[in-house]
């Protein structure tokens, strides 16, 4: 789904925790799942009104959704959160719904395009489908791997040759 302009994909609607309507959180950033925060959920306003669990795998309630039926019926829906109402970012980092989409280069050479940002045991990598209809290419972001990203070409430089591509 494309998100709607300044809104991030904070997560998805996993199964139901318990009767009250509350559930887990599938694909979970945890930094912009806030306690009374308000999200779109299947294109409705929706308020945070509870959060448990802990940060890799949260429980999250809605109001207005008081029954695991409720919690039931919104599973696998897209959790969507202001973006003015996200954490600042340092230096080097950005969110996963700005990097898809990207068009991934090694210098002149076309590589392909971010298809979404994976958390990996030792860093995130992005996931690039092939220019050339390969296998997907997984891109650790790190400094060897990753020479520049450019938001605003949507372009991502990286080293195939650190990548063991040649």
């Amino acid at each position: 789904m494309t998100e709607p302009a300044g809104w991030l994909r904070a997560g998805t609607v996993g199964r139901p925790h318990g009767l009250d309507g509350s559930f887990y959180v599938g694909d979970c950033v945890p930094e912009l799942l806030q306690l009374g925060d308000g999200v779109i959920v299947a294109g409705r306003e929706r308020r945070i009104a509870r959060r448990a669990g802990i940060d890799s795998r949260p429980i999250l309630r809605f109001d207005g959704c008081d029954d695991r039926d409720a919690a039931q019926a919104l599973r696998g829906a897209e959790i969507l959160v202001a973006r003015e109402r996200a954490p600042e970012l340092g230096d080097d980092e950005w969110w996963a719904d700005d990097l898809e989409g990207c068009r991934v280069r090694d210098g002149s050479i076309d590589v392909g395009v971010v298809e979404r940002l994976i958390g990996l045991p030792s860093c995130e990598a992005l996931e690039v489908s092939r220019a050339d209809g390969r296998e997907a290419l997984l891109v650790p972001l790190v400094k060897d791997a990753v020479r520049a990203v450019d938001l605003g070409e949507r372009l991502i430089d990286v080293d195939l040759r650190f990548l063991g591509e040649d």
